[in-house]
């Protein structure tokens, strides 16, 4: 009798447009996000989704979850990486193609996801509804295995709506949605209620829309924070909304985590927070270890344009694309650092291990 192999078992989880994608040899764990916190949601751990708008954090990333044993996602917005690139020239098969080819290279054995992150429908226009339909096209024939719509610019009725005939286009893959827009640094953050999040899934579900995750306004901002400006995060509030949807089976994700201490980061496990972005960090990790002279020229373009710096990031992407090697290596090597440091306070450690052993009883 042949014994079928614990990592053939978990390999076989992997969708079929995914194997397809990587190859009949392919070590590559790039699963669904529905089958990771299917399994993980009764878990106090947090999964660190990374948004990579430059390229040299991501074998940093992945040496870390290797060496820790954990899961990680990789995930741009529609605003980094667009069906035209977004801001940071990366449509979504580039993104998919340099996330699998790290994980090649590296032999990264540990499951993860690629997620679509902020599917934005800022109106109820049509144009609005066709680009986000085309975005979400675009990310699961590239080959993403999870997306999040955002359409918590919109009253609740409208958000219902919209996210349900998007959410239609995703199923079976993992799903988040939003709730209470989460604003940026300096801007004031109205924190969601439990009365919106619960009619929020609820009327998913009278839809047959069953997301797997749900992003709260809870006081955490996206980007930088401004200096000075106080870090609040209504943990309390959260714990509030996680209890009132999780028999939906829904869970939290936390946005805007970069700037937020790890003594806070620490406690959210506790809060029914299972997934955590982590985006602006990795960029600040790529810009301190930057030529001088690159970073003297993306500055110059930024203030000329009278625009925040990560806009530069596909003005200069050719040019932040070939550094030197001793640049790659000092990116890698503080990715690396700050990975471990996330994923420790993220009680993520040894989540690989737990996965496998929870899904193959």
């Amino acid at each position: 009798m042949t014994t079928v192999s614990s990592e053939t078992k978990i390999l076989d989880l992997r969708p079929e447009h995914i194997r397809g994608k990587l190859g009949s040899k392919s070590k590559v764990c790039l699963l669904n996000s529905h089958e990771i916190f299917g399994v993980l949601k009764d878990e106090k751990v947090i999964v660190m989704a990374c948004n990579i708008r430059i390229k040299h954090v991501i074998p940093g990333i992945m040496r870390a979850a290797e060496e820790l044993d954990s899961i990680v996602a990789f995930e741009l917005a529609k605003t980094e990486g667009s069906v035209n690139g977004g801001y940071t020239g990366q449509t979504p098969r580039i993104f998919f193609e340099t996330i699998v080819g790290y994980a090649e290279e590296m032999k990264f054995g540990k499951p993860f996801f690629i997620h679509g992150d902020h599917t934005v429908v800022k109106d109820t226009t049509p144009e609005a509804f066709n680009s986000a339909q085309e975005q979400i096209m675009a990310e699961i024939e590239a080959g993403y295995t999870s997306i999040a719509i955002d359409a918590s610019f919109n009253e609740l009725e409208d958000n219902i709506r919209i996210t349900s005939r998007l959410a239609s286009l995703i199923q079976p893959l993992g799903l988040e949605v939003e709730v209470g827009e989460v604003k940026s640094a300096g801007q004031e953050a109205v924190i969601t209620t439990v009365e919106e999040a619960t009619t929020f899934i609820d009327g998913l579900v009278g839809n047959g829309i069953h997301p797997d995750l749900l992003a709260i306004n809870n006081g955490s901002k996206h980007g930088n924070y401004l200096e000075g400006e106080k870090i609040f995060i209504d943990l309390n509030r959260t714990r509030e909304i996680f209890d009132a949807i999780k028999p939906k089976g829904v869970c939290i994700a936390q946005h805007g985590i970069t700037g937020t201490p790890l003594e806070i980061v620490g406690k959210f496990a506790d809060f029914g927070i299972r997934k955590g972005n982590v985006g602006t960090e990795w960029q600040n990790i790529a810009h301190q270890f930057m030529p001088d002279d690159l970073m003297d020229q993306m500055k110059k373009w930024a203030g000329e344009k009278k625009k925040d710096i990560k806009f530069a990031t596909r003005e200069f992407k050719k040019e932040i694309d070939s550094i030197p090697r001793k640049n790659v290596q000092q990116i890698e090597q503080k990715a690396y650092e700050v990975a471990c440091s996330y994923i420790s306070g993220f009680k993520a450690k040894n989540l690989a291990g737990l996965f496998k052993t929870k899904l193959l009883k």
